[in-house]
C-alpha cells in the first residue's frame, strides 16, 4: 500500500517528552509526484512548498524543537536552468511569503550550506531570515540550501586546519564534539530521526556527519503528499525502536 493511503494508528499529540528532539527530513519525489499526474515538474516543486508549510506548523503542534529540511543540494546545480531558475524562485517566495508568519510563531530559521552560486538577492533573503529570528525558541526550521555534507565536513576540517596554522589551536586538543562545533550545524543537536520520502533509501550526501546514531524511516509517499499523519507514522517507527549508540541491548533483569 502506498504510504499516502495509510492512515496513522493515533491522531491524538503524543507526548513531547517522548518525541525527537530533532526531525531532519530529505523531501525527495517532486518531479516524480508530477509525472504520474502528467504535469510539469515545477507544479511538483510547487506542491512541494505547500507540504513544507503542513511539515513546519506539524512540528510546532507535536512540540518538535529543531527540524532540518533538506531543499536543494550542491549537486542539484547539474539539473536544467529552467528547473533551477524556478526551484530558486520558489525559495525566495517562500522566504518573502512566509517570514513573517514563522516570526510571529516564534520560529527561528537558520540556512546551513554554501552560499557560493547563490545571486546576491538570495543572499540578501537569506541574511534577513536569519537575522529577524535569531532569538525565536519555539522551533528552529534549519534549511539546508546549496548544501553538500561532504563539502560541510570540508570546510570544517579546512577552519580547524587555519586554527591550527594559525596557533590558536594545539593538534591534541582536535575532538570529535571540536569537529561537531565547526560544521554548519554547530550548536544543533543530531537529527535523532531521519525522514526520506518517496521510497528511496540513501542519505544523497546529507548530515553526514551528524546522522551517525540517526535513526533511518524511508516513506514510500511522495514529499508533495507529506502530512501530519505522515509525520506521526514516522515518529511512531522511530518510538518502537530500541536506540543502543554502539552498546548492547537493554534486558530485563527480572
Amino acid at each position: 500500500m502506498h504510504a499516502a493511503d495509510r492512515s496513522t494508528s493515533s491522531e491524538e499529540t503524543p507526548d513531547a517528552a517522548i518525541m525527537p528532539r530533532h526531525v531532519a527530513i530529505i523531501m525527495d519525489g517532486n518531479g516524480r509526484w508530477a509525472a504520474e499526474r502528467g504535469l510539469p515538474r515545477a507544479l511538483g516543486h510547487r506542491s512541494g512548498v505547500e507540504a513544507v508549510r503542513r511539515t513546519v506548523k506539524a512540528a510546532i503542534d507535536l512540540s518538535i524543537p529543531f527540524l532540518t529540511l533538506y531543499s536543494f543540494s550542491s549537486e542539484n546545480w547539474s539539473r536544467p536552468k529552467d528547473e533551477i531558475d524556478d526551484l530558486m524562485g520558489l525559495m525566495k517566495r517562500f522566504i518573502r511569503c512566509d517570514l513573517a508568519e514563522l516570526h510571529q510563531n516564534n520560529v527561528r530559521v537558520m540556512v546551513i550550506g554554501e552560499r557560493e552560486n547563490i545571486d546576491q538577492e538570495m543572499k540578501a533573503l537569506i541574511d534577513e531570515a536569519c537575522e529577524l529570528t535569531r532569538e525565536n525558541t519555539r522551533l528552529t526550521l534549519v534549511i539546508a540550501f546549496n548544501y553538500g555534507a561532504r563539502s560541510e565536513i570540508t570546510r570544517a576540517a579546512r577552519r580547524i586546519a587555519e586554527d591550527v596554522a594559525a596557533g590558536r589551536l594545539d593538534p591534541a586538543d582536535i575532538t570529535a564534539e571540536r569537529m561537531t562545533q565547526a560544521l554548519d550545524t554547530g550548536g544543533i543537536p543530531d537529527p535523532e530521526l531521519l525522514i526520506r520520502t518517496s521510497g528511496e533509501r540513501r542519505l544523497s550526501n546529507f548530515l553526514l556527519w551528524q546522522c551517525a546514531y540517526t535513526e533511518f524511516v524511508f516513506l514510500d509517499a511522495y514529499w508533495p503528499d507529506f502530512s501530519r499523519e505522515l509525520l506521526l507514522e514516522a515518529v511512531s517507527q522511530f518510538k518502537a525502536r530500541e536506540r543502543r549508540f554502539g552498546g548492547l541491548p537493554c534486558r530485563s533483569t527480572a
